[in-house]
């Protein structure tokens, strides 16, 4: 149930909207009947193995937050293991992509910037690669990088907490 008042709003993440893709796990948009101008919001939920989408890097902020379980963080041709409570700042020019790992789900907060003239770019990248994360050729357009999956499919919410 969504609770609205003048612009604001208050959603449980229960009751928001999720959409699931077979290699780029469970994602939930915070943004509830308009995609906010400024500041994108949400919640992706990754199983053990699976990236939250294609490596990439944008022109704009993103920060991120691991709510619950284990991921690793591939950035700038680096990797990193997260856990609960890590926080991951990266300012506009990282490259970076979230892959789960550990022995159940995980669940991330995304927050990210929505400049004017919001460009993205998908390098090539052997780490990507291993991962299914690369996009089937560098690009800075998104709808190359995703052109050999399937779209997204809206799902009900999960239980929570995730198991």
């Amino acid at each position: 149930m969504v609770e609205e008042q003048g612009g604001w709003y208050v959603v449980n993440i229960a009751q928001a909207k999720w959409s699931e893709h077979p290699l780029f796990g469970r994602r939930c948009i915070l943004e509830h009947n308009t995609r906010f101008p400024q500041t994108g919001i949400g919640v992706a939920v990754l199983e053990p193995g699976k990236p939250a989408c294609r490596y990439h890097r944008e022109n704009a902020q993103e920060d991120f937050l691991v709510l619950s379980g284990e991921c690793t963080l591939l950035v700038n041709g680096e990797e990193r293991q997260l856990r609960a409570w890590d926080f991951v700042h990266c300012p506009p020019g990282v490259t970076h992509v979230f892959v789960g790992a550990g022995t159940g789900p995980c669940a991330i907060l995304m927050i990210g910037h929505r400049p004017q003239g919001h460009a993205l770019f998908y390098p090539e990248s052997e780490a990507a690669r291993r991962v299914g994360a690369e996009a089937p050729e560098p690009t800075p357009d998104p709808r190359v990088a995703y052109s050999d999956v399937p779209p997204r499919q809206e799902i009900p919410a999960p239980k929570w907490p995730l198991a």
